[in-house]
């Protein structure tokens, strides 16, 4: 009796992903933010001078803790290299680069929630809002009032085109390209429809909403932040007043005006409503210490 031979078959080899340092690099940065990708590379640019030229593959949990603690700027600063770090490693990782991942056992510092220190009172909002750059500068004043009522990201400002802006009855709504590569759509006021219908100026639908005047294209984050600094100046507000201060406003805002969270949430892009909900820590209605009689 003859006996059957079974052959299997034969299994494709698994491809290799990437043979290089920089090619991992590339392929955890394809897709991210430019913005993004900016701050990763200031970041693993610190981290490859700290292990002096030695390869991914070859980095050791020693390495890293070495790396963390060698670290002296701010605490956020810190974290966010770290957090860089541990993302590239744990992406190498994912596609069988590095054979262990030592990012895993690093715990990022805890950082102290500076939330309710950059919620700013309405009326210092407003003061900023009033700040008359418009009269030489009218696209500041636009820009201005379209990250506080929109609660957009400075980034989100600068991407605009006009086509992004569809008029609604006497308002309109903008469609934001967000972070994470996300979209939504946000409604907004009649006020500021035609505060951004004034300085259109006959533009096509394909331009920037707010062009840069030094170089071709989009407006700049970086010149967004300049536009919020001297506005804030201007209107006496202490403290290092950011274009996402006006989100943070937004959102603080709307909440106390009876805005549901989920709305606001929605509005603002928030991956969940626990991180909408961190508004309403920051600014509670009372605590036991209205209580207490001193």
């Amino acid at each position: 009796m003859e006996t059957a031979i079974v052959t299997r078959p034969q299994e494709s080899p698994v491809p290799v992903q990437a043979a290089s340092d920089p090619q991992v690099i590339a392929l955890w940065l394809h897709g991210k933010a430019q913005t993004t990708q900016a701050a990763y590379v200031r970041d693993l640019a610190i981290f490859f001078r700290f292990i002096a030229g030695k390869a991914l593959q070859s980095v050791t949990l020693g390495d890293l803790q070495a790396f963390g603690d060698s670290l002296t700027t701010a605490p956020a600063t810190q974290r966010r290299t770290m957090a860089a770090v541990k993302s590239l490693f744990s992406f190498a990782a994912k596609i069988g680069y590095v054979r262990f991942d030592p990012g895993a056992a690093i715990k990022l510092p805890a950082l102290k929630n500076e939330l309710a220190a950059r919620i700013m009172p309405e009326a210092s909002v407003q003061r900023m809002l009033a700040m008359d750059t418009d009269r030489i500068f009218p696209r500041n004043a636009v820009i201005l009032r379209l990250l506080y009522v929109g609660g957009l990201r400075a980034s989100e400002v600068c991407g605009l085109k006009w086509k992004d802006i569809q008029e609604r009855g006497e308002a309109c709504q903008v469609t934001v390209y967000g972070k994470g590569g996300k979209t939504r759509v946000v409604l907004l006021t009649e006020t500021m429809w035609k505060a951004l219908q004034s300085i259109r100026a006959g533009a096509d639908l394909d331009a920037p909403v707010f062009p840069s005047r030094k170089h071709n294209g989009h407006l700049s984050p970086v010149q967004v932040f300049r536009i919020v600094q001297a506005a804030a100046k201007v209107a006496g507000i202490e403290g290092n007043v950011s274009p996402h201060w006006l989100r943070h406003c937004h959102a603080s805002h709307s909440l106390d005006a009876g805005a549901p969270v989920s709305l606001v949430s929605a509005t603002l892009g928030h991956a969940s409503v626990a991180t909408t909900s961190r508004y309403l820590h920051a600014r509670p209605d009372t605590s036991s210490a209205t209580f207490i009689r001193a």
